[in-house]
């Protein structure tokens, strides 16, 4: 039969897309998979073997580590190493930027959470740049970076941030001037994001839970934003898919290698997601949150997942937001496909604030958050890319339930 006459003997539903006019951003060189970071040294020497290396403090003492830097000595890579404790602060990247510049390294390997990889990010950046990092800050310096950088290869040790595949580093200030802000450029995407879902198996209980909900509310805040697109929420509702079947499982029984796969693969596709739809009112809290307070971004996502999202279901449906009500509905339908759209809804926010409850994930308050700090988290509040616009009571009732 030729290819006219079988068109002619099926029929097609009419797709009808609101949101077809998008751009797409970069991403990394993915390697994923199990046991790939045995083939790390082969794509670090692909660069050459003048290698900077940044960890948190655990990573060396691990079996993965100990084997690892064994590798790069057995290689004779030449390389320095940096740890991190914490996030990134400016004073961390510019003192790496300078102990490092001796070497002058042909590539930067950062592995670890969400903080090494940003570091990792903003050393391979700041080593091509004149004056401190401070300089080329989003929102507090006058300069822009250039794009320039030292090759990057990002290796995720949990399934949070998804910061292996985006174009920021998050750069935090803390005391008197805090801030919380980025160093962005589209050329600062790492050149090599290698995902091996065993480095987080060691991951802690309590880590999982706060870094996995930190890969679900970007991936459902990626799928409501008014910048999705047909590629991003595509991506967005698999990556829900597999948060839905391996979040729980990873924080009770760490060891099943399925769900950590699960978690990372989710993990990698919120990084893709919030770096070309954006982010909505949960990620606007974190970041004065995050600034004022030593509050892990897991922590905040998972606190104020739950109240956000009720009060903006609230809000469309007083506003009778049927496109917006039907995205939370698709979401719901894949854990309560029996249940209308309004009743699978509601189940879907009960559900959301029943993990936060079973992860035991500490209250903002117990951080020293209180109302007396409410106006002054909401007035550096933003929300660019939510679905709907909150007012000032509304933002507040977000951070009392969150409390």
């Amino acid at each position: 039969m030729l290819f006219d006459d079988t068109l002619k003997t099926c029929s097609f539903e009419v797709i009808k897309q609101k949101h077809m006019d998008f751009t797409f951003s970069n991403t990394p060189k993915i390697i994923f998979g199990e046991g790939r970071l045995e083939q790390i040294t082969s794509y670090i020497s692909k660069f050459g073997n003048k290698t900077l290396v940044i960890t948190g403090k655990s990573f060396p003492e691990t079996g993965y580590g100990q084997k690892f830097f064994s590798k790069l000595k057995k290689h004779d890579f030449c390389y320095i190493h940096e740890v991190i404790h914490g996030e990134p602060t400016p004073d961390n990247i510019d003192n790496i930027k300078n102990n490092s510049i001796r070497l002058s390294p042909n590539v930067v390997v950062a592995i670890g959470g969400g903080s090494i990889m940003d570091a990792g990010k903003a050393v391979s950046a700041m080593l091509c740049e004149d004056g401190p990092i401070t300089d080329f800050l989003e929102g507090v310096g006058t300069k822009q970076p250039s794009g320039i950088k030292v090759p990057l290869i990002t290796v995720p040790t949990t399934s949070g941030t998804g910061s292996e595949a985006t174009k920021n580093a998050v750069i935090t200030q803390y005391g008197k001037n805090a801030f919380k802000k980025s160093l962005r450029h589209d050329n600062f995407v790492p050149d090599i994001a290698l995902i091996d879902p065993n480095l987080t198996i060691t991951c802690p209980p309590e880590v999982t839970a706060s870094s996995g909900m930190d890969a679900f509310t970007q991936l459902f805040e990626s799928y409501l934003s008014t910048n999705a697109s047909s590629l991003t929420n595509a991506l967005a509702f698999d990556g829900i898919k597999h948060i839905f079947s391996s979040l729980e499982q990873a924080v009770t029984n760490g060891n099943d290698i399925i769900s950590r796969t699960g978690m990372s693969y989710a993990a990698l596709l919120s990084g893709i997601t919030l770096a070309n739809a954006g982010l909505g009112v949960i990620h606007g809290f974190a970041q004065p949150l995050g600034s004022l307070f030593p509050i892990p971004h897991g922590v905040v996502c998972a606190n104020l997942m739950g109240p956000a999202n009720q009060i903006t279901v609230e809000k469309l449906r007083s506003e009778n937001d049927t496109e917006t009500l039907k995205n939370y509905a698709n979401i719901a339908h894949l854990l309560y496909p029996d249940m209308d759209d309004k009743k699978a809804t509601d189940k879907l926010l009960q559900y959301i604030n029943q993990l936060t409850k079973k992860f035991n994930i500490p209250k903002i308050s117990s951080f020293g958050v209180n109302s007396t700090h409410y106006d002054t988290i909401i007035n550096s509040t933003g929300l660019k890319n939510h679905p709907v616009k909150l007012n000032q009571d509304e933002l507040k009732m977000i951070l009392e339930n969150a409390g």
